[in-house]
């Protein structure tokens, strides 16, 4: 017998791609590389980044069925709008992702980030973090590094992926890195529960207070030195580490915690032959509250005979001034190990152990802005707040005091 000609009734157990669910993502646009097209000048960031960037792509825009376009609620600064949306393909996890880009006018170049920009990032996520599953940040990748940082510490009982992401060529490249990170980003955000604030560029997920940039140009820009990735893209799919995702301990209301003190910190990096009276001229900068030592290996500086320099540092200790020390070292920790570095812990200086300098420095921010005192700053500073350390295990290496001579034995 022929075969039949007539098509098989669908199965109606089988889902079929309208009947799938979606998952619901902003994408805030404050500027970076990714947005620029290039002009007379140069390359320049320039705006409708939905219709220009992310609409013709397939990858971006599920045109299968039809469908009505479809407006997704948002707030800008207080105030209820709406704003266009595409949806992805649907996932490996048979989920569309419907998303909106929320773009800031003026964009920002991510060299001028300062802590107003974060607060003002932080407030875009407050006010929709109702509305939607999870948040992905277009950003520039010079200050990328310090934006993750500074915004975990800015974000508390975050229970929704909050993911950082850039290029190092424009989207409208034709070779270009920004498809994946953007594809990856948005894919992370609208498909796993990984409350954190993280960065995904080269097919990784990082959490966000463990990164720095390692490389101007390479698309392999960024890296966790001291902390293994939170999420793997590769041939397989998408690969979470979950033991390492950070989980509330609480229930507790998502908040967002005062914006950041960074006009009174300052951070030195210490070189051969660096001046006593240098460091004693930053330490003594009007207003400092605080400052982030960059030093050789293990958390040493040079010494002298002279002392002139620790000195300096414990001086400064004395008045007040917050001094931590972490390591120049892309990985490792800085510890009061070396006997330069015992000095420094004698003097008062708190060790940041394992953290980066992006992360020490929005550490301490955070915590000045809470005016909490130098001595609670550094009960604190060795405890993972938003998981940017690894904490020791065993209690900071300290070198014994002398053994007393036992007293001399009658003749």
């Amino acid at each position: 017998m022929a075969p039949s000609q007539v098509d098989a009734a669908p199965d109606m157990d089988e889902e079929t791609p309208a009947a799938l669910p979606e998952s619901r993502v902003l994408i805030i646009g404050t500027g970076g590389t990714i947005c620029m097209t290039q002009g007379p000048d140069g390359l320049a960031p320039s705006v409708g980044f939905l219709e220009r960037a992310m609409a013709p792509r397939p990858s971006f825009n599920d045109r299968s069925g039809l469908h009505e376009p479809v407006k997704l609620q948002a707030v800008r600064n207080g105030i209820p709008i709406n704003l266009p949306s595409l949806r992805t393909p649907p996932t490996a996890h048979k989920r569309h992702i419907r998303y909106s880009v929320l773009e800031y006018d003026p964009l920002v170049d991510s060299s001028c980030i300062s802590a107003s920009d974060w607060s003002a990032m932080a407030t875009t996520i407050r006010e929709n973090y109702h509305l939607f599953d999870g948040f992905v940040i277009l950003h520039g990748t010079d200050s990328l590094a310090y934006t993750a940082s500074a915004l975990s510490f800015t974000f508390a009982n975050l229970g929704k992926p909050v993911i950082l992401t850039g290029s190092q060529s424009p989207i409208f490249d034709l070779q270009s890195d920004a498809v994946d990170n953007l594809l990856g980003s948005l894919i992370i955000a609208g498909t796993y529960v990984i409350p954190e604030v993280g960065l995904f560029f080269h097919h990784k997920l990082h959490r966000g207070n463990r990164t720095t940039k390692i490389s101007a140009a390479s698309f392999d820009a960024f890296a966790s030195p001291n902390c293994d990735p939170l999420a793997l893209v590769n041939g397989l799919g998408i690969q979470v580490n979950w033991p390492l995702v950070l989980r509330p301990t609480s229930i507790a209301e998502f908040k967002v915690e005062s914006p950041l003190d960074t006009t009174h910190v300052a951070c030195l990096r210490v070189f051969p032959g660096i001046r006593p009276e240098m460091v004693d001229s930053v330490l003594r900068l009007p207003h400092l509250r605080g400052l982030i030592l960059e030093t050789f290996g293990m958390g040493n500086v040079p010494g002298g005979a002279d002392g002139l320099l620790t000195s300096a540092i414990a001086s400064a200790v004395a008045r007040g001034v917050v001094v931590v020390n972490v390591s120049q070292c892309v990985s490792g920790f800085a510890s009061p190990v070396y006997a330069p570095g015992t000095l420094l812990s004698r003097a008062g200086v708190i060790f940041g152990l394992d953290m980066t300098a992006e992360a020490a420095l929005a550490k301490l921010s955070y915590l000045l802005a809470r005016n909490d005192d130098p001595p609670q700053i550094s009960r604190l500073f060795s405890r993972s707040l938003r998981g940017e350390l690894t904490e020791p295990t065993l209690p900071t290496f300290t070198h014994p005091a002398p053994i007393p001579s036992p007293p001399p034995q009658p003749v």
